[in-house]
């Protein structure tokens, strides 16, 4: 009789199991689908902007470093010519780069020298200047996963945001904009 309703409590367990993993499983599910796939937190947000000494695509004898933007707020935005998200930003750009409230600074990034110039000919130039990260090592400093992305940097050259994907007209007015003014104002 005890061994009869031993058998009995496994069979009843072993037929919760199954409800029990799907129980879990759909947890995890609902849980994923409330958070944002763009927000990959960057481990460099809070820390300076890694070193580089790179080429400036309009004359690529003139090199580049960090330090020739200290004391300003600007952003950082890694580019490519191949890069289909990138058309989708670029017009806002373009439009954000005529009010001149903060410098655009162009990263192409794995791009032929030739592609890069003919697109922004196309397109139009929203950079003070493009700097060309032909082989990608500065872009796997900045721990880039795709591009476009667009970082934030302070005057004290510290990244202050990351932007994963191309820039929206509601992130640029919800979110960068009023980051620039609060960075503006340290």
């Amino acid at each position: 009789m005890f061994n009869e309703k031993r058998i009995a409590m496994k069979k009843k367990l072993l037929l919760l199991l199954p409800l029990l993993i799907f129980a879990v499983l759909a947890s995890f599910f609902v849980v994923g689908l409330d958070r944002n796939p763009r927000e990959i937190p960057s481990p460099l947000v809070g820390k300076p902007l890694p070193e580089f000494s790179l080429p400036t695509l309009d004359a690529p004898e003139q090199i580049v470093t960090k330090e020739r933007f200290a004391g300003q707020v600007w952003l950082l935005n890694v580019w490519a010519s191949w890069c289909v998200s990138c058309r989708s930003e670029h017009p806002l750009l373009l439009e954000y780069a005529k009010t001149n409230e903060t410098p655009i600074i162009g990263l192409n990034y794995k791009d032929k020298m030739p592609d890069a110039k003919a697109w922004l000919q196309r397109y139009g130039n929203p950079y003070e200047m493009s700097i060309v990260d032909a082989d990608g090592r500065f872009g796997i400093d900045l721990g880039v996963y795709g591009v476009p992305e667009t970082f934030l940097i302070g005057k004290n050259g510290i990244i202050s945001y990351k932007h994963i994907g191309p820039i929206t007209e509601e992130s640029l007015r919800n979110i960068i904009i009023p980051k620039i003014k609060e960075l503006k104002q340290q």
